[in-house]
């Protein structure tokens, strides 16, 4: 499965829509967090009928068939997601999900259509450069893929806690660093000359940097967004961040902040809130009240 990014509040992916087919590919990751896998799948399935679906739902969908021990759908959809761009070969091999497809004969052909694709795709790509922001990828979200776990069995007060934190922000200064060289030399990395997982690297960087580097930046992913380089979602989160830091109602409802006497997290203050999903739909956003449904279970 491909799961959510951390980049501190969680960016969810789903697709601009209607609200009604949003809502049905957050049920159907929901009912693959309880481990329901062919309610999932099924879910999917009412959700991908509609056209509207991304790469990433196409690949979730597999997952879920996969778990529920339907290869043949399984297939179907991870093809499909190859169709409509899935180019991460890593996260494919590595994912666990997908173990039971590895032992059947249209595992190799998959695997092998997908490469033929990236080397045709990664033509014209800085090989070096995607390779390096790649592995700043991998090292941003590694601690930050721990919190679940020691949040669950040590608590946010915890000295584990404390130090996974520790951890993050010491790994956040060396990438920032090498982001910034990065940058410099190349301007931001987009994705026809990085790919779409390199090209994310940047954004998380920043995403997790402080004020200064965010709001200088921030005006090269808008004119990336705005070129397709980078991902209009990923500029609505970095706009928010940048509006929280100054004080300001965010757009786009991404920011969210933990009330200590519920424990459950509830938005920061938006600017138009009657509007709000209308905004997020136009930057690649899926309907607020899913968002916080989501979040919070």
């Amino acid at each position: 499965m491909k799961k959510f990014l951390y980049s501190f509040c969680l960016f969810l992916l789903l697709g601009a829509g209607h609200s009604a087919l949003a809502q049905t590919s957050t049920e159907a990751f929901a009912q693959y967090q309880a481990k329901d896998y062919k309610a999932s799948g099924q879910l999917y399935d009412q959700f991908l009928k509609t056209g509207k679906g991304t790469s990433t739902d196409y690949y979730n969908a597999a997952c879920s068939w996969a778990l529920a021990g339907d290869k043949n759908k399984a297939f179907t959809y991870l093809n499909q997601a190859v169709a409509k761009g899935w180019e991460n070969k890593n996260h494919l091999q590595k994912d666990t999900d997908l173990t039971s497809l590895h032992a059947d004969k249209r595992w190799t052909k998959l695997v092998q259509d997908l490469e033929a694709k990236l080397i045709k795709l990664e033509a014209n790509y800085n090989k070096p450069l995607k390779a390096q922001l790649e592995k700043i990828y991998e090292t941003d979200q590694h601690y930050r893929g721990m919190l679940d776990s020691v949040q669950k069995h040590h608590g946010m007060e915890s000295a584990q806690w404390k130090d996974t934190w520790d951890k993050i922000e010491a790994q956040d200064k060396v990438n920032q660093q090498q982001l910034i060289e990065i940058i410099e030399k190349h301007g931001w990395p987009g994705k026809s000359l990085v790919g779409q997982q390199a090209s994310q690297a940047a954004f998380l960087v920043i995403q997790h940097s402080d004020r200064e580097l965010m709001e200088k930046y921030l005006p090269l992913l808008r004119e990336a967004a705005a070129k397709g380089e980078a991902s209009k979602s990923s500029l609505a989160l970095m706009e928010d961040r940048v509006r929280m830091n100054r004080g300001l109602p965010q757009l786009y409802g991404s920011q969210l902040q933990m009330n200590p006497e519920t424990k459950k997290y509830e938005l920061y203050k938006v600017e138009d809130e009657a509007n709000l999903d209308k905004r997020r739909a136009d930057m690649g956003l899926g309907p607020i009240s899913e968002y916080m449904k989501l979040f919070n279970k």
